[in-house]
């Protein structure tokens, strides 16, 4: 049954914070604070957040990870008919996953001017050539998720400044 406009946008809110409370994880660990969560038939069948750094994984992106997860639940590598929701928009390599994980849909909060490929950079998901079609919602609670990387980013600065000064400090 397709829900109202009004009713998956109250939806797609609701499943951004469990996203985001998992960005928050990412950053306790020192990882850009990125969640994500795939949704099947109303439940999470998987969850993430970024771990390339802990986990010494160029790939360990949110997205990916909580793609492993959702195949590793429903036992398939497809996750048919499933949403994504992800705090920040995807890059290439987690959008090409997405494609080959037959995701119905992709959420995404944050745009990422740099690297994001939904609809920043290029359009990826619109290629022809593609053998799967995944829809896509830009821009779901886009402050709060823009907020919160921000505020990472400057945390990280300040911390690099104190660590340079107490550098400094100790060379004299």
């Amino acid at each position: 049954m397709s829900q109202s406009g009004s009713q998956q946008e109250l939806i797609d809110q609701a499943w951004m914070l469990k996203a985001l409370s998992l960005a928050d994880k990412a950053a306790e660990l020192g990882e850009v604070p990125v969640g994500a969560i795939v949704v099947l038939d109303g439940e999470i069948i998987g969850q993430g957040w970024n771990q390339p750094i802990g986990l010494h994984d160029p790939t360990a992106h949110a997205e990916i990870i909580a793609l492993r997860e959702a195949a590793s639940t429903v036992g398939n590598y497809r996750v048919v008919n499933a949403d994504l929701y992800v705090t920040l928009e995807p890059c290439s390599m987690c959008a090409g996953a997405m494609v080959h994980a037959r995701v119905r849909r992709v959420v995404f909060g944050a745009y990422e001017p740099k690297a994001g490929v939904i609809v920043s950079q290029q359009h990826f998901l619109q290629q022809s050539w593609l053998n799967h079609s995944v829809e896509y919602t830009a821009g779901v609670l886009a402050d709060v998720c823009s907020k919160k990387l921000s505020q990472f980013f400057k945390s990280r600065r300040v911390q690099k400044r104190r660590d340079k000064d107490q550098d400094a400090d100790q060379k004299l």
